[in-house]
């Protein structure tokens, strides 16, 4: 006897029954909000359009109708968990499935019981004593301390009644081909450096990770700069204080614990699943708007088979922006671990308090991380409900014109094989973890979420304080600065490059031939190495615009980097960095690809030529790009079959305001 494959996944999507590799194209819908009756053509619609996975969250305060007591339909039809998955199997559509026990989801209390979220001993708390509270429509609620050891006994037991009613529909015999554990988990959108956790059970972790990273107590001593402290009676900084970069080894120690209290209380649910019964499928977490400003670091996720990001973005040039620097860094990431890029929640539609995010929006957004990476995605929402707006499906499963336009795209994207092409990226920009520690600890508006900035396309010079700390510079500022321009010469070459991020450093820049590195506050020794094991490769690495004699927590390093076999980058010629990009590009024999007037273009390959190509325009005119595709003479739009061809080494192409074009290439060529 044979014995069935596990689902696993891979860099294309995931495999499931069979061993079929489906791509991962799935849609948001939200059983318990909608009438049973209308669940089957609603699913129908799902695949009607394209979609191969549905997600559901399943929210623990709608099942629960007592203490520990659940309803999973036997007294509300709407409840009924298990008809609403094998609806779903019987139409061939997997099923992503989000217990939580945070879920968002616009619920009141995120989907937490009252009766949990009430309980003081759960709550998270600020530096001050006080619970921890989420100013949120449609009301304020204090949130729940991932370090709690009350709080998760509840939702083990949560999570083993969910199991019991789904373990059997488990893939490959049932639908549940991914489990995601927890829902966007940056402290519920508290994310400030110092807004939280200061409950009991935090700080005993704080201690015993403190212990941990140090081993000996001369060696915390020494970082922390106190004689007479001992790891029992160290105290989480409440507000960054440090004068000089010798004061800053406690925030930036706090700064990483709040990265290890996340990985560790994910790890935790994790083993709760798998202790309920879903631990055979691959599990899944999702990373909110502005993941670079938070605690959330992937690497410290060791539990979490998939990673992905949420994206609710306009179409503009900053927020273009944006979504070009996150689906690239996430692009990197999963390329190097061999698992698809995936937008855990592509907005489609909105809710009424985040403003209008229009059809143009949503689509917009859509393609371009498309573009720029990004192998899957889940429509967030697919099919409308309360608390929505703007879903391609209505609540009764009609199809809107909205799902029309996403039929259409489906249809195209499926023609391409999409899914299995690559952006070649040879270039990376490497955003070490340290800068991002430090830029957090400084973050200089309370507790305003330092996301918010990152999600709006600012970066460091609009959110953190400019004190130098002694060094003569903030080494924050100076880091961004060596990057941004970078950033912009890269592109006004062509040159086809991505972020990545210092953490993941080996597996995101497995497939680059030069990497660019700030190096202003120092560098961690074990980074370091890295980078030095990437020089001797062959691989060109360029670092500046400063070289501190400090580690990656600003302690003074014993040793001098030696950096012979380095290119350095300094910035003071303001025409240097454009140097730099002119001679790599001819040593290394980078592409270039090329496009006018405020347009972006990605061309994508399968294992031998160019196959499509894409064309973005973030404004709000229209315009028409010369865009220059090397070894391309011919493109057809996938959506209007209109061909253009190449006239004087470059395509004309018109681009309608807000839009995205996506080309099939109908004819390349050696030149």
């Amino acid at each position: 006897m044979i014995a069935k494959e596990r689902v696993r996944l891979h860099a294309h999507g995931v495999v499931v029954r069979g061993g079929e590799l489906r791509p991962l194209r799935s849609g948001a819908m939200h059983y318990w909000r909608l009438d049973p009756d209308d669940w089957a053509r609603a699913l129908d619609a799902m695949v009607t359009l394209g979609y191969r996975f549905v997600d559901t969250y399943v929210p623990w305060a709608v099942h629960e109708t007592s203490p520990r007591v659940y309803d999973f339909g036997e007294h509300d039809g709407r409840r009924d968990l298990r008809r609403f998955l094998q609806l779903a199997h019987e139409r061939d559509l997997c099923v992503l499935l989000r217990p939580g026990p945070h879920i968002n989801a616009e619920l009141t209390y995120f989907g937490l019981p009252e009766r949990v979220v009430w309980n003081g001993e759960f709550q998270a708390r600020t530096a001050r004593g006080n619970p921890v509270v989420l100013p949120m429509l449609p009301l304020a609620f204090p949130v729940p301390s991932y370090a709690s050891d009350g709080f998760m006994a509840e939702v083990e037991h949560w999570f083993s009644a969910v199991g019991e009613v789904v373990t059997s529909l488990r893939a490959p015999e049932g639908p549940i081909a991914l489990v995601q554990v927890d829902n966007e988990g940056a402290f519920y959108f508290r994310d400030g450096p110092y807004d939280q956790d200061y409950h009991p059970d935090a700080i005993r972790l704080f201690r015993e990770f403190l212990r941990k990273k140090y081993s000996r107590l001369i060696d915390f001593r020494r970082a922390w700069g106190n004689e007479s402290i001992g790891f029992q009676d160290a105290e989480a900084p409440r507000q960054f204080d440090a004068k000089t970069a010798s004061q800053a080894a406690p925030h930036l120690d706090w700064m990483e614990f709040q990265e290890h209290l996340l990985g560790g209380a994910l790890d935790r649910m994790t083993r709760a699943l798998d202790h309920a019964g879903l631990g055979s499928v691959p599990t899944v977490h999702n990373f909110p708007p502005g993941e670079a400003a938070t605690p959330l670091n992937a690497s410290r996720l060791k539990s979490i088979d998939l990673v992905g990001l949420d994206y609710y973005h306009r179409a503009s040039p900053n927020e273009h922006l944006a979504v070009f620097r996150r689906t690239t860094e996430l692009a990197s990431r999963c390329e190097g671990q061999g698992v698809p890029a995936f937008a855990v929640e592509m907005g489609a539609g909105s809710p009424p308090f985040m403003g209008p995010f229009d059809e143009d929006d949503s689509v917009y957004v859509w393609l371009t991380a498309l573009a720029y990476g990004l192998v899957g995605y889940n429509a967030y929402m697919a099919v409308d409900r309360d608390r929505w707006v703007g879903a391609p499906i209505d609540p009764r499963g009609n199809i809107r014109p909205f799902g029309e336009r996403v039929h259409k795209i489906h249809e195209a994207l499926d023609r391409l094989s999409f899914h299995t092409l690559r952006r070649h990226t040879p270039v990376k920009l490497i955003i070490p973890r340290s800068i991002r520690r430090l830029a957090r600890a400084m973050h200089a508006f309370g507790s305003l979420s330092p996301a918010l900035f990152n999600v709006l396309g600012g970066g460091f010079a609009e959110s953190c304080f400019e004190d130098d700390l002694g060094l003569g510079k903030s080494v924050v500022l100076e880091a961004e600065r060596f990057l941004r321009v970078f950033e912009r010469a890269l592109f006004a070459r062509g040159v086809p490059f991505g972020y990545a991020g210092g953490e993941s450093l080996a597996a995101a820049s497995m497939n680059a031939t030069w990497l660019v590195v700030p190096t202003a506050g120092g560098l961690k020794p074990d980074f370091w190495t890295q980078l030095r094991d990437i020089r001797a490769s062959g691989r060109e690495v360029t670092i500046g615009p400063s070289l501190l004699d400090r580690d990656g927590g600003l302690r003074p390093v014993k040793k001098k980097l030696d950096v012979r076999n380095f290119e350095f980058a300094s910035l003071e010629d303001p025409n240097e960095v454009a140097t730099v990009v002119a001679r790599r590009i001819e040593a290394l024999g980078l592409p270039t690809y090329t496009a006018t007037r405020g347009a972006y273009v990605t061309v994508h390959h399968d294992k031998k030529s160019p196959k499509a190509v894409v064309v973005m325009n973030p404004c709000r005119a229209e315009i028409v790009s010369s865009v220059s595709v090397m070894k391309v003479d011919e493109l057809r739009d996938t959506l209007t079959g209109r061909t253009i061809r190449r006239s004087f080494g470059a395509f004309e192409v018109p681009l309608p305001p807000r839009s995205v074009r996506l080309f099939a290439v109908q004819k390349a060529s050696r030149s």
